[in-house]
Parts: C-alpha cells; sequence; structure tokens
C-alpha cells in the first residue's frame, strides 16, 4: 500500500469514529510523525479528505476535522432516501434469494443480542454485509460509488445520537425486512422496506440527538 494510502485510510478510519473529533487540528509533523509517513504522502491523504468532506482548510489553524451536525441531516437523508430506495429496487429485481434470505435470518438473530457493546460491532458488520450485497446486486458503480461517499458521514452523524439498544434491535427487524423483500423479486416492496427505515432511522437521529456542546 502507497504511503499516502496508508495515511488516507488511518485518518478517514479516525475521523469517522470520532478518534479525532470534529475540529481537530491535524497538524502536518505531528500527523506523519504518529502514522509513521514523510509529509508528502501526508499532504495527499489531507487533500483527499477534504475532497471527501472530511476536512478542511482553516485560515490559521491549517486543515482540521469537518464539523458534523444536526444541521446536516436533512440533506443527508434525501440524497440516502434517493440512493438506497433504488439500490433496493434493483437488486431485487436481479439479486439472489438465498443470499437476501440467509442475511434476514442473520439479522432476525442479531435483534436477540444488542445489548453489548461487541454485539453493536458484530451488528454494524452485519448491515455492512447487507449494504455490500445490495451493491453487488443492484450491479451499478455511479450507484455504489455514490453510496460509499455518503455512507462516511453518515457514519459520523450516527455518533450525534445514542445507540440505544431498543433502536437497534427495531434496525435489525427492519433490515431484515428490507433482505426478505429483495428476497422476493419484489421492486415495490423492497423500495417501501428501505423508505420504512429510513424514515425511523431519521426520527431517531432528530429525537436522540446529543447536545451540541457534547460534539465538540
Amino acid at each position: 500500500m502507497k504511503a499516502s494510502d496508508k495515511a488516507y485510510a488511518a485518518l478517514r478510519q479516525d475521523i469517522v469514529s470520532w478518534a479525532l473529533p470534529p475540529g481537530t487540528v491535524l497538524g502536518e509533523v505531528e500527523q506523519a510523525e504518529r502514522l509513521g509517513v514523510s509529509r508528502t504522502p501526508l499532504r495527499e491523504a489531507l487533500s483527499r479528505l477534504a475532497a471527501d468532506g472530511l476536512a478542511v482548510a482553516q485560515r490559521g489553524r491549517g486543515v482540521v476535522v469537518s464539523d458534523v451536525s444536526l444541521d446536516h441531516v436533512d440533506d443527508l437523508f434525501s440524497l440516502r432516501r434517493a440512493l438506497e430506495v433504488e439500490a433496493a429496487r434493483s437488486a431485487a429485481r436481479t439479486g439472489d434469494p438465498e443470499e437476501f434470505e440467509d442475511l434476514a435470518r442473520d439479522f432476525d438473530a442479531a435483534a436477540e443480542a444488542l445489548d453489548a457493546p461487541a454485539e453493536r460491532d458484530a451488528y454494524y458488520a452485519l448491515a455492512g454485509r447487507l449494504d455490500a450485497a445490495i451493491e453487488h446486486a443492484a450491479a451499478n458503480a455511479y450507484l455504489t460509488q455514490a453510496l460509499h461517499g455518503l455512507r462516511v458521514h453518515l457514519a459520523r452523524l450516527r455518533r450525534l445520537s445514542h445507540d440505544a439498544p431498543d433502536r437497534l434491535r427495531e434496525s435489525a427487524r427492519e433490515h431484515a425486512q428490507i433482505a426478505r423483500a429483495i428476497a422476493t423479486g419484489d421492486p415495490g416492496l423492497a423500495a417501501a422496506a428501505t423508505m420504512l427505515h429510513l424514515h425511523h432511522s431519521l426520527d431517531h437521529i432528530r429525537s436522540h440527538a446529543l447536545p451540541k456542546e457534547a460534539t465538540a
């Protein structure tokens, strides 16, 4: 892996996980030493993060981790609805029913085991498997690229709300419904299940958002 790719991947993960929270100054010397790369590939990584919207240049401070707040939620979910509903429709037309039935069963099991942090991590990994299966079935490279860019920001936004076990269980059941709808081969049903999940997700973020000072 190129040094710039290594630095980009590490910084991107730290930003998405909030190990580097919004407003953190990404000093070239400090970050280059921390990541074990020289300043040239570090600058390339910072440029890529800025292109992703994860970092911004601020006068007098240098490059900092970009802000994320509830002010962005409606715009993000408008785009999410357009992309994920279309992806689910396409996946229902061409997806492997057995694969999606298996995923539905995994979500059923996950819904019963979502109290410990480690179990939540496993749930998010399972959600990532469903995303990947839908993208593969949809077979639209442009749609996949747009979804990947969007999900980075959605992962950061999720940290503004509590990871309540009750909501995660509901979300697991909703994902099971999406997977089963795709398995039936019914695009309309897959779209409706996806819309329902997104509606509940948006309501949860709005009603359980952490205070702004907690994100600083």
